[in-house]
């Protein structure tokens, strides 16, 4: 199970990261269930971030992998399509114990810029994604 503290140790370490390169971004860590735990938006953060961090994670606990990697995987008609998923980098699973228990995402930035915030954020909880 991922807890509110484990949230909040991943959503602080990666708004850090997020602020120290000037990204306005929006960063979500949700449940295995695909349900928030703890949101956040930064001031200047587009408006639809928000929808897209949510796909984000959507993606990432429908395919079990990071959604640069599902996307790779959905191109080359390896996996099947998640429902509302998206192709965009920046959503991870979230694993403990080898068992997923959340998934967390970032949009806002580049692809790459948000998968960067996001590895800040597994990083603090000693996750290797």
């Amino acid at each position: 199970m991922l807890t509110f503290e484990q949230a909040e140790t991943a959503m602080d370490a990666a708004e850090a990261e997020a602020r120290a390169n000037g990204w306005n971004l929006t960063i979500l860590v949700a449940d295995a269930g695909g349900v928030p735990i703890y949101l956040r938006r930064m001031d200047g953060a587009p408006l639809n971030t928000h929808e897209i961090a949510s796909r984000k994670v959507i993606t990432a606990l429908g395919s079990g992998m990071p959604t640069a990697e599902y996307a790779a995987a959905l191109e080359a008609g390896t996996v099947d399509e998640v429902p509302n998923g998206v192709m965009y980098e920046g959503g991870y699973p979230i694993r403990l114990g080898g068992e997923i228990v959340g998934a967390m995402s970032a949009s806002g930035a580049t692809g790459e810029q948000d998968a960067q915030v996001v590895r800040v954020g597994l990083a603090a909880l000693g996750i290797e994604p």
